[in-house]
């Protein structure tokens, strides 16, 4: 089916390349670099799975912002139907506004060429779960403005929950201080951490150990879920299966979601918090001020 505009996403989506086929959305695919070498995210299970173990070997990881010829390239060939992008959000990363700056571009060179771009607000499958929606919208016969009014008006309410109990790769990425690194391995601290109202990776709480706070993660999802027998729980890992079917169970013990989504995080994310981070995505009240 052709349909009357284009969806278009990036690779920080999380989404399986699979998924995104089926819904015939457009993936910018983002890279990475790994001691110097350059890669393209696959969007595969196993080529991050062997991205973790490189990391977890002592491997140097770099990531990067999407550039603005990035997203002219990607573009140009689409210009031919109306264009909806949903981005990275703006609050972990320039991508959006390179998006931004690149459709000005664009039009300077086609004038008729129309990119409407939704800031995600988001990270992983916090706007993975965006580019469904808007999919499901387009299915349904929403127009352009349509879909990015709704999804604009939807993304608060799609909130996140990350834990961990290395903060190492946190603190080489500034997010955290030395001490709290070394304090939280030395101690058994896992802390509890979210998105705020604008993107932001923030730490809301801290356990002492994972079975604590798996169970405080359960707990805030209970209060936080709006209809969980209605959705799927998105469950993301690093490299950490194990850990990901421990989480799952913490939560379903408090909250009936109808299924359950498990799988890999991303390159983009995860080279900055490493291998064992586990973090869970849902519909629910909209993230607060933070």
């Amino acid at each position: 089916m052709r349909y009357p505009y284009i969806l278009s996403t990036d690779s920080g989506c999380d989404l399986p390349l699979a998924t995104c086929h089926k819904l015939d959305v457009q993936v910018l695919r983002m890279r990475y670099e790994i001691d110097g070498q350059s890669y393209t995210e696959t969007m595969h299970e196993e080529d991050l799975a062997a991205f973790y173990e490189k990391m977890a070997e002592g491997a140097e990881v770099h990531t990067t912002a999407i550039n603005i010829k990035d997203y002219i390239n990607f573009w140009t060939p689409l210009l031919d139907r109306p264009i909806v992008h949903i981005a990275m959000g703006s609050g972990i990363s320039s991508s959006y506004q390179n998006a931004v700056s690149a459709r000005g571009i664009l039009r300077e060179a086609y004038p008729d060429a129309k990119i409407l771009i939704i800031d995600s607000l988001g990270a992983c499958m916090s706007y993975g779960l965006l580019v469904i929606e808007a999919a499901r919208l387009r299915e349904n016969g929403a127009t352009p403005e349509e879909c990015v009014e709704a999804i604009e008006a939807k993304r608060l309410s799609c909130n996140a929950l990350y834990t961990t109990g290395d903060l190492e790769y946190l603190y080489r990425g500034g997010r955290v201080s030395r001490a709290g690194a070394f304090f939280s391995k030395t101690l058994n601290i896992w802390p509890v951490l979210n998105l705020n109202d604008k993107g932001e990776l923030r730490a809301i709480d801290k356990c002492r150990g994972r079975a604590k706070a798996f169970r405080r993660v359960a707990e805030m999802i209970r209060d936080l879920a709006i209809a969980p027998e209605t959705q799927t729980l998105y469950v993301c890992h690093s490299n950490a299966p194990e850990a990901a079917e421990a989480y799952k169970n913490a939560i379903l013990e408090l909250s009936p979601f109808r299924d359950v989504s498990i799988s890999q995080i991303g390159t983009t994310i995860g080279a900055h918090t490493g291998p064992g981070l586990v973090t869970t995505f849902f519909f629910g009240k909209d993230r607060q001020p933070g």
